[in-house]
């Protein structure tokens, strides 16, 4: 079993919600935390650094499925979905990864 991860960012006012996929959660918050990559990237425009849901998922496939069906919700519809896995919207990091 190969786990991947849906997971949600946001800034620290919690006004924006960035959404993606990996298999290697710490890895990844690590990359967007120290910036790596593209220096127009969404996460890097907007500041969203702090993790505040994630899933898991058996394979990539599935995980894309889902941050797709994510994706295509309204705001109030993820906000509802953060809420009942972390009702404080509470940043997950030091908790869990970093």
């Amino acid at each position: 079993m190969n786990t991947c991860y849906v997971y949600i960012l946001t800034n620290k006012n919690k006004t924006v919600l960035y959404l993606g996929v990996t298999n290697d959660l710490s890895r990844r918050l690590s990359e967007h935390i120290n910036q790596v990559g593209n220096i127009n990237a969404f996460t890097r425009r907007y500041n969203c650094y702090h993790l505040i849901y994630f899933e898991e998922h058996d394979n990539i496939e599935n995980a894309i499925e889902r941050e797709k069906k994510i994706k295509g919700w309204r705001r109030e519809k993820k906000e509802k979905l953060i809420e009942s896995f972390n009702p404080d919207w509470k940043f997950l990091e030091g908790d869990f990864f970093v």
